[in-house]
């Protein structure tokens, strides 16, 4: 036992720990925690200004995939707690399959106007800033960006090393994405 600790880098003092984690049960922790959720991926949801431009910005400049839509009621909005009495309509996005693929959910309220933050950086507006989307061919993104004429931020495409490169951009109403991938 010794001599695996020594080539993990660890002593008895690393033996120690690893037992008080495990004994403390933090890997059950993490397992019961899994348990909790019916699925493990999220839903996220953003108010839209223009529903049909943001759909056309996630589909063609990002390539989502659109999935039907539904209706909410203003009473069931109300209810909720999410509208003051309006009727909405949510359009659902993906970039997976299956149902435990993470949807993207736009929401638009027709006639009712929104404020929108500061969305010059990260830091000047408190909440959910960003997607990170994981490409498997960052030319193909790359050129689909430019295609439709969305402006990169900074000084995007930036190397990470490896051949992985980050490139940053917003959407038609300021928010934050980012896409992280190798060129083909």
């Amino acid at each position: 036992m010794m001599t695996l600790l020594r080539r993990m880098g660890l002593g008895m003092s690393g033996l120690v720990v690893a037992l008080a984690y495990l004994s403390w049960g933090g890997v059950a922790q993490a397992a019961d925690t899994a348990k909790e959720f019916t699925k493990p991926t999220i839903d996220i949801g953003m108010f839209a200004q223009d529903p049909d431009r943001t759909a056309a910005f996630l589909t063609n400049a990002i390539g989502f995939r659109e999935l039907p839509s539904f209706a909410v009621s203003a009473e069931l909005g109300k209810k909720i707690g999410l509208v003051n009495n309006h009727p909405f309509v949510i359009r659902m996005f993906t970039l997976g399959e299956g149902e435990d693929a993470t949807r993207l959910k736009v929401i638009s309220i027709p006639k009712v106007e929104g404020q929108k933050p500061n969305q010059k950086f990260l830091e000047s507006t408190y909440g959910l800033r960003y997607l990170t989307l994981y490409v498997t061919d960052m030319t193909r993104a790359l050129e689909r960006l430019k295609a439709e004429k969305v402006t990169l931020l900074g000084e995007s495409p930036v190397d990470l090393g490896g051949g992985t490169l980050l490139v940053a951009f917003q959407d038609p109403d300021g928010n934050f994405i980012e896409l992280i991938g190798k060129r083909k």
